[in-house]
């Protein structure tokens, strides 16, 4: 029995055959990929000296070459003014000179990952208006939609199991609406 199973799923399986696959992308979507990059390059491209500067000091500080330099220059620091180098001369016994080099660094480079992310955020919220303008005209065309169809079936007297569902599907979102139940829903 076992072994009739599995000869009948080899045999279905052989039987099936997997989709073609595109040659490329569709044009729509190959458009709108082109789109996005220009509009990113055209955003990277309106970016102010000071903003392109604070990206590439953020871009290199998150490098494990700037771990590596820190790595190397910290060590060679400890390393002389502790005196396990006695080579050379000692300049910072106490690490005071060390210590406030760091939290300098440290203030200048929390400033820069802001300003970057900022930025950042700047694009994000671009991005979530795109998405919410494209997903409030999707709801549209679809409520449209679901109204013809419905119309059609009436036309032709079809009574389907959605029928008591598509009296509230044929209504467009208020998006204002919708957020008002959101803020009020997370308050309580």
């Amino acid at each position: 029995m076992a072994i009739q199973t599995e000869r009948n799923r080899r045999r279905a399986s052989a039987a099936t055959f997997p989709p073609p696959q595109p040659s490329g992308l569709a044009p729509a979507l190959a458009r709108n990929i082109r789109a996005l990059q220009e509009r990113r390059s055209q955003e990277e491209r309106k970016a102010s000296r000071q903003e392109r500067v604070a990206e590439a000091i953020t871009r290199f500080t998150g490098s494990m070459a700037f771990v590596y330099l820190h790595v190397v220059l910290f060590g060679f620091w400890i390393l002389v003014n502790a005196g396990l180098l006695p080579l050379l001369p000692k300049w910072d016994a106490s690490f005071v000179i060390l210590g406030t080099s760091a939290s300098v660094e440290a203030i200048f480079l929390s400033t820069f990952v802001l300003i970057s992310q900022n930025r950042m955020a700047g694009a994000a919220d671009k991005r979530a208006d795109l998405d919410l303008q494209i997903s409030l005209l999707a709801e549209h065309e679809v409520t449209k939609l679901v109204t013809l169809v419905s119309a059609i079936t009436d036309h032709l007297g079809i009574e389907t199991e959605a029928d008591d569902e598509v009296g509230e599907l044929r209504r467009d979102v208020a998006p204002d609406a919708v957020l008002d139940e959101i803020e009020r829903s997370g308050r309580t």
